[in-house]
């Protein structure tokens, strides 16, 4: 499985998702992705995102300084 990492930092919403859809359309069912991003919502967005695409939220960290960090199984 291969491991996709998307630096989303100074995105947007809703930039960041817009990203990651592109993204996982590139990847095969049971890869990750691992995606950093500095934007207010991002949490909220990101797990709205995952329930609307059927895809499994695995954790979610705070960096500090506002950047979150999040990895999600496609």
């Amino acid at each position: 499985m291969a491991n996709v990492t998307l630096d989303a930092k100074g995105l947007k919403c809703p930039q960041p998702q817009l990203k990651m859809t592109i993204a996982i359309s590139k990847m095969k069912p049971g890869e990750v992705i691992d995606v950093i991003a500095n934007c207010d919502t991002f949490e909220a967005d990101v797990r709205k995102w995952c329930e609307r695409n059927h895809k499994v939220l695995l954790w979610m960290k705070d960096l500090g300084g506002g950047v979150k960090q999040c990895q999600v199984r496609v």
